[in-house]
């Protein structure tokens, strides 16, 4: 049996499972497509906030984000990592206890405001919408790949897929649907892992192999990878290189991103009391370590991989023949992935061999002169590709390929649903019920939710064609949105009784709109290329990039709804005694709606 078809029956098996159980658990009332009727088990909600958490950034982007620069893209492990804790700890209790159906519900209730409730939708969709782009990119690589189409065609596919289950399902749905999602994603995650930590280093434990022996060579396998990345004129691996205070800043960005991300914070709403929430994110970060403790031996592993294929004679002899690419079995996978667009290579200097090298690196310029290389030859390798390719660069048995390419989708597919509910139920719910027409009927307010995904998936779906960054980098601007806006609100509506409706509007409103525009011009207005008028070579503001400038932002919130809050009028005492009964644990045993 051919690839292709492997990769249709373990893509179409998945499928039929996903859509299956959104028919089976379909959404009949607002309560279930908002809320899942608030009868999940934390286990479950655990292991569906780990689907909805674990994107197409985090399955797809993040380990080869991790293999093409090393240790200072190990903030992306430790900024959600980090961030989730926060959210589990200081967030996910408190606002189950409170009892709304969304995120701008509390905030529109706590700062008495309707327009503080607005403010907050626009936050939401603002961040909700990047991340979904993030997620589009990644379901355009998956598809692009494993149906052998272009990323462009892929991702048109997938907008299909992603409509066809979510719409229909609602949370009630999408809940059931995540359970299985993760089960496949997981397995399509660890199982390549085990398989190339095997063959690398004899330890099936890809954590513990990361740090074991290279058998081929004997030395320690990081040692290994140092040395031959050096060779090429690339930064050592394991060192620090970038600019701490940008590294600090971006981590910072993406723990209090991660607590103020509307479309995980809306799971904690679907289990019955708030232990169960905060049982639920226990489980979930135990179902999450489970890939992220295995991500860097996979980014590792990866560019080890590569490397050896584009030298096998090692980085002192020479470079990959073309004939070899065209005949070995060992490189069909570059073929295949050179269809989609997103793996290139060019013979620059005709000498039939394709080297690859730092060619920006002053080291090698000398060696390069010599042997009269002129540039690097793999032209491009797109980051998001690594994960989805790594088991067909290590040789392993088709069906793992296939399942890798259900998995790769699972998690793209699994998040861009949570963040389409998100969407749309900040404009069904809080936008038009809450303040268009509060009047509306049950059966209006559940078309409205699902036209608002629909539109929101159109909209995601064309950006992703043009996004501003890979997977993660996108993502990673979507952190820094929810930041700088949404959660200093959460934070100070739960744990300051100060802090009044103006203040709280005029901190989210200058967090997002600095934010936006620091965002803007180093990726383009709106996202629109070659508009950008700084880039992140070359910050704006000193050396902060525009994914690490949401920490700033949170910064600027949280100042400003502090000074105009001491400067007008005292928060009501009627909701002082509101924000005192959500944050101290007395009768704490079932949440109740208000």
């Amino acid at each position: 049996m051919d690839q292709f078809t492997l990769n249709l029956i373990f893509v179409g098996a998945s499928f039929a499972l996903y859509i299956g159980i959104a028919i089976w658990a379909r959404a009949g009332s607002t309560a279930e497509f908002y809320a899942a009727g608030r009868g999940i088990h934390p286990v479950t909600n655990g292991m569906a906030t780990a689907a909805d958490w674990m994107s197409a950034a985090s399955f797809i982007s993040m380990a080869g984000l991790i293999a093409f620069v090393g240790y200072d893209n190990s903030t992306y492990l430790m900024g959600w990592t980090g961030g989730y804790v926060l959210l589990a700890l200081l967030l996910a209790p408190y606002l189950r206890k409170f009892g709304k159906f969304t995120v701008s519900e509390f905030i529109g209730d706590r700062f008495y405001s309707p327009t503080a409730r607005m403010v907050a939708v626009i936050c939401l969709i603002v961040a909700s919408t990047t991340y979904v782009i993030g997620q589009m990119t990644g379901v355009g690589v998956a598809f692009g790949r494993f149906l052998e189409v272009s990323n462009t065609t892929g991702l048109l596919i997938g907008a299909c897929v992603v409509f066809a289950y979510a719409v229909f399902g609602g949370m009630k749905g999408v809940t059931y649907t995540q359970v299985a999602q993760y089960c496949v994603l997981i397995m399509a995650y660890t199982i390549p892992a085990i398989f190339i930590s095997l063959q690398l280093t004899g330890n099936p434990i890809p954590a513990l192999g990361l740090f074991g022996e290279h058998q081929a060579s004997g030395e320690p396998l990081l040692a290994r990878l140092d040395q031959i990345v050096t060779d090429l004129g690339f930064n050592e691996y394991t060192a620090h290189n970038g600019d701490t205070v940008n590294m600090v800043l971006f981590t910072l960005s993406l723990m209090i991103g991660t607590a103020g991300l509307p479309h995980v914070i809306m799971r904690f709403f679907t289990v019955p009391r708030v232990a169960d929430a905060r049982w639920s994110a226990g489980w979930a970060l135990v179902f999450i370590a489970l890939l992220y403790l295995t991500a860097p031996a996979v980014g590792a592993m990866a560019r080890l991989n590569i490397t050896d294929l584009m030298w096998p004679e090692g980085t002192s002899g020479e470079a990959v023949a073309i004939e070899q690419i065209e005949s070995d079995p060992a490189y069909d996978w570059m073929a295949t992935w050179q269809t989609t667009g997103l793996l290139g290579w060019e013979d620059k200097n005709g000498d039939g061999r394709i080297q690859y090298y730092n060619d920006a690196s002053p080291e090698l310029q000398a060696r390069a002169a010599e042997n009269g290389w002129e540039g690097n030859e793999l032209t491009n390798f797109n980051r998001d590709i690594l994960v989805l390719a790594n088991p067909e660069i290590a040789n392993l048995p088709g069906w793992v390929i296939g399942l890798v390419a259900a998995g790769g989708l699972a998690a793209a597919l699994s998040t861009a649903a949570g963040l389409l509910l998100a969407i749309s139920s900040a404009v069904s719910h809080d936008l038009i019920k809450g303040a268009i027409n509060p009047g509306i009927s049950e059966k209006g307010e559940l078309l409205s939710a699902r036209i608002a995904m629909g539109v929101a998936i159109a909209v995601a779906t064309y950006l992703g064609m043009n996004p501003p960054g890979f997977a993660a980098q996108t993502v990673a601007l979507a952190f820094g949105l929810a930041a700088a806006s949404i959660f200093p609100a959460l934070m100070m509506g739960i744990f300051s009784t100060r802090i009044n409706n103006v203040g709280a509007v005029s901190g989210m409103l200058a967090g997002l709109l600095v934010t936006l525009l620091y965002i803007f011009l180093h990726k383009g207005w709106f996202f629109i290329p070659d508009t950008n008028s700084f880039t992140d070579a070359d910050p704006l503001l000193g050396t902060v990039q525009s994914t690490s400038f949401g920490a700033v932002g949170a910064a600027i919130n949280f100042a400003v709804a502090y000074a105009v809050s001491l400067a007008t009028k005292d928060t009501p005492q009627h909701i002082k005694d509101l924000v005192e009964s959500v944050r101290i644990p007395r009768g704490a045993g079932t949440a109740q709606d208000h």
